[in-house]
């Protein structure tokens, strides 16, 4: 297939711009590359947000769900005072109260630390029978049927205090954390109300935006390996033989009783994530085509 040979299984780490959408972004990505060449990215961020936003090329899209739950790390720049229905400068804003001081951010910011019940906000992409919830909101309806969801916040502190009432926040959580919620949420705990002025993805998993290239530098060539991306799970070197049969979906012996998903690699480079029974590891995503 064309796509094998026009673009090895890599992942590219884009700065987003403010505006465009993810799906923007990854068409963008889809056009400087051969054509059938897939393109996908593991998590989304909404249009206003900046920042890194990790692209799958080629065979690696096949990796998305071991990249859609690694953690994230974002900037919140985050305004008390006011709401905003939205949850970000999108609106309506409406003003709330006075604006909270940085003791009064840092003495309520240890109670969102932790597994936390969050609602999940009116404009997202979540359905709700069937229909995004942002399309029903756009619509003019009001929607009160709000789903709720457990979520991880590992670390939230506050970094710089902006005046007037607006802090700058770091944020360490799990997959699946809307960020616009928690500084509602804050401004709700606050008493003063809040939204979310500007919000960037500064860490996803291993990767930094340190590392990120512009949405239009994404070529056939470069990009990092997938690998590195996996880091957290158990790893398996091969030999020739066994790179061999695993790319023809033959499994290979396993070392311990370790179950789970392994990544598997030859000559340091990842091909495969197999299954692993405790006796055996059988590949279940080869992202790399039998020679």
């Amino acid at each position: 297939m064309a796509e094998a040979t026009a673009a090895r299984p890599a992942l590219w780490l884009v700065d987003k711009p403010a505006g465009p959408t993810s799906h923007d972004v990854v068409a963008t990505a889809r056009r400087r590359l051969p054509k059938g060449v897939k393109v996908g990215h593991s998590g989304t961020l909404d249009p206003f947000a900046t920042g890194l936003l990790v692209l799958m090329v080629g065979r690696a899209t096949r990796l998305a769900p071991f990249l859609t739950g690694l953690d994230k790390t974002y900037l919140a720049t985050v305004k008390t005072g006011s709401t905003s229905h939205s949850g970000d400068t999108e609106g309506p804003i409406s003003r709330s109260g006075d604006p909270a001081t940085a003791e009064q951010i840092v003495a309520v910011l240890p109670g969102f630390v932790g597994t936390v019940r969050q609602r999940v906000p009116a404009l997202s992409a979540v359905k709700v029978d069937g229909e995004r919830l942002y399309a029903r909101v756009r619509r003019g309806e009001e929607v009160t049927d709000l789903p709720e969801r457990d979520v991880a916040i590992h670390a939230l502190r506050l970094v710089d205090d902006l005046g007037d009432g607006e802090f700058v926040l770091q944020v360490h959580c799990g997959s699946g954390t809307y960020v616009r919620r928690l500084a509602t949420d804050i401004g709700e705990v606050l008493g003063t109300g809040a939204y979310c002025t500007a919000l960037r993805r500064t860490a996803v998993g291993a990767f930094s935006i340190d590392e990120a290239v512009a949405p239009d530098e994404v070529a056939v060539e470069g990009g990092s390996d997938p690998m590195r991306a996996l880091g957290h799970m158990p790893r398996r070197d091969l030999e020739p033989d066994e790179a061999r049969d695993v790319l023809h979906g033959r499994p290979v012996a396993q070392a311990g009783g370790t179950e789970g998903p392994v990544a598997l690699v030859a000559d340091g480079h990842l091909i495969a994530v197999g299954a692993a029974d405790g006796h055996s590891v059988r590949p279940s995503v080869v992202i790399v085509s039998p020679r």
